[in-house]
């Protein structure tokens, strides 16, 4: 057992259930009562110095033989400094499940038990603002909820408002009867700068923003939901569809996540196409955010630049694979197919041009004048209350901590490659632009290594547990056809247990925690996506701003609904 664990152990004898370190994995299971002490312990050196939040969530252990209570809520922290994680399960009853918020020591703990709350049903007692995040307001029932019958469909069209609710009576002064100079304005989901899946609701002095609400749920797709019904390699087509602008890094965590549990590695080459994938859907990625937030502001010639180079990306992604934006290319085990003859002229013409898109897209802003008074300053986020926030990936680094879990905790065989971190320390609007234009440049670099040094071998594991039999064995071999047939109809067996995987996905880390109760199918699959803690940050970033400079502020966070409402 770890020296954590035993020190756990010995300081809190009374409240913890359970410790393990299973799949490298630390994790002490604790009752409701001994929550609060222990993270607040944690947070010290003598507990570890466990100060980030990494993710927050919510199983129902109703149909797992193993969990011996109803409920759980599951913390995962790290510590910044040496790496180290520890997961921290509160194990909660049938009836009235509820916790003590942990929102006062973490600001992202906010959304993040909101959501627990909504899909679960477990109260955080303390919380300031407990209320539904992604369903309607009105919405009875706790989706994510075993019980939850799906197609007791509700009828939700009451068009009381519940984000008024929240702003409140803001800057009313009561002495002259309730009136207020103060003027709400809502910011989308309508407005451009929106792009139809966000909303806030200002209240405004003149132009400058005071107080901000913002809401969610536009697009919720039932992600999380979707998964508990299918076969575990039937997930990855929905994985795509969560940050579509960089699909494939999605389909990677989620397949990491699940070899992980199934003790599989996947062979050297499948690692390095995954990387070379990756790494063009990281591209992709930026070239999206940093053209169309110039859009935004104005810039139209910007994104032409941004998207005529990310086209020649998605044609040699789509010669691949035969999809542009939803690929579903990775699989459980390795990928579906191996490179195609044209496909690495394709990415090293791609490589060769990149650098000067790139030059002419930061020709056009670097020195511009009108980009830069709209950028520099504004909407700044300090280092320390970027952890508590919840930040990670490039908003994280633009406030100056050089946190990649390419480098961190290696995967996919990133160690291996030579590749600098780009930070910047301003904290703003700008430093979240540029250090994207950095990024870009670097994972150029890493494509051009897994190109120079692509090892040959199969692109898929043996094991038998998950990669199919031959199709000339399928026909000719009655054991082959049943191994094929269990392999698709009753899916991938994954071993009993549960697993965090952590990758770097284009806005941050992307994480999947994994639960399995042994069948073809995921019994719990929760994403941690990066946008989710970041956008719940948009109030403390422009409050005290210019309406102009809200839409700086958001095209700079590159908020992806399909992963944020999920």
């Amino acid at each position: 057992m770890s020296a954590i664990l035993d020190a756990i152990r010995a300081k809190f004898p009374a409240h913890v259930m359970a410790v393990h370190d299973r799949l490298g994995q630390e994790t002490v299971t604790v009752g409701a009562d001994g929550l609060r002490p222990l993270v607040e312990w944690l947070r010290t050196p003598e507990g570890g110095s466990y100060e980030f939040l990494v993710d927050l969530a919510g199983v129902d252990g109703m149909n797992l033989g193993w969990k011996t209570h109803r409920f759980e809520v599951v913390y995962h922290f790290r510590n910044m400094e040496n790496g180290r994680r520890l997961r921290v399960r509160a194990a909660l009853p049938a009836v009235d499940p509820h916790l003590p918020t942990v929102s006062d020591l973490w600001r992202c703990a906010n959304w993040f038990e909101r959501e627990v709350w909504d899909m679960f049903g477990v109260r955080f007692d303390g919380h300031p603002n407990l209320k539904r995040i992604l369903t309607h307001h009105r919405f009875v029932g706790h989706a994510l909820r075993k019980d939850y019958f799906v197609k007791d469909q509700q009828w939700l069209d009451d068009g009381a408002e519940s984000l008024m609710d929240e702003l409140g009576d803001y800057g009313e002064n009561p002495d002259d009867g309730g009136f207020s100079e103060l003027v709400p304005v809502n910011i989308g989901p309508a407005h451009p700068a929106t792009h139809g899946t966000l909303r806030i609701l200002a209240k405004l002095d003149g132009e400058t923003i005071v107080k901000a609400v913002q809401e969610i749920g536009y697009l919720h797709r039932a992600f999380e939901k979707h998964s508990e019904v299918g076969t575990w390699t039937q997930v990855i087509p929905y994985t795509d569809r969560l940050n579509y602008c960089s699909a494939m890094l999605n389909n990677v965590a989620y397949c990491a996540g699940v070899e992980r549990l199934l003790g599989i590695d996947v062979p050297e080459r499948c690692q390095a196409i995954r990387v070379i994938v990756g790494e063009m859907s990281r591209i992709i990625d930026h070239l999206v955010c940093i053209g169309a937030a110039l859009v935004d502001l104005g810039a139209l010639t910007n994104f032409w630049y941004a998207f005529a180079i990310r086209e020649k990306a998605y044609v040699a992604l789509e010669g691949l694979c035969g999809a542009r934006l939803t690929s579903s290319y990775v699989r459980i085990g390795g990928v579906s197919d191996d490179l195609n003859p044209a496909f690495i002229e394709q990415v090293r013409d791609f490589c060769r041009e990149l650098p000067k898109a790139v030059d002419d897209i930061l020709g056009l802003v670097k020195k511009n004048r009108i980009f830069l008074d709209r950028v520099v300053g504004v909407g700044i986020m300090p280092r320390d209350e970027a952890l508590s926030w919840g930040f990670t990936g490039p908003c994280l680094r633009a406030s100056g901590i050089g946190y990649d879990i390419r480098k961190a905790e290696p995967y996919s065989g990133y160690d291996r490659y030579d590749f600098s971190v780009p930070t910047r320390t301003e904290g703003d609007t700008a430093a979240r632009f540029f250090v994207r234009f950095d990024e870009m440049i670097e994972s150029m670099r890493i494509i051009e290594q897994a190109l120079d040094k692509l090892p040959s071998g199969p692109v898929f594991s043996t094991d038998r547990r998950v990669v199919p039999p031959a199709k000339t064995d399928v026909y000719k071999n009655i054991e082959a056809l049943m191994n094929h047939f269990v392999l698709v109809y009753d899916g991938i067996k994954v071993p009993k247990g549960e697993s965090y995987m952590a990758t770097e996905g284009a806005n941050g880390e992307l994480g999947f925690y994994l639960v399995s109760d042994g069948s073809g199918r995921p019994y719990r699959v929760r994403v941690r996506p990066p946008c989710f803690p970041i956008f719940g940050a948009l109030p403390r970033l422009v409050e005290g701003s210019m309406v102009a400079d809200a839409v700086a502020v958001l095209g700079s966070l590159n908020i992806i609904a399909g992963e944020l409402d999920r």
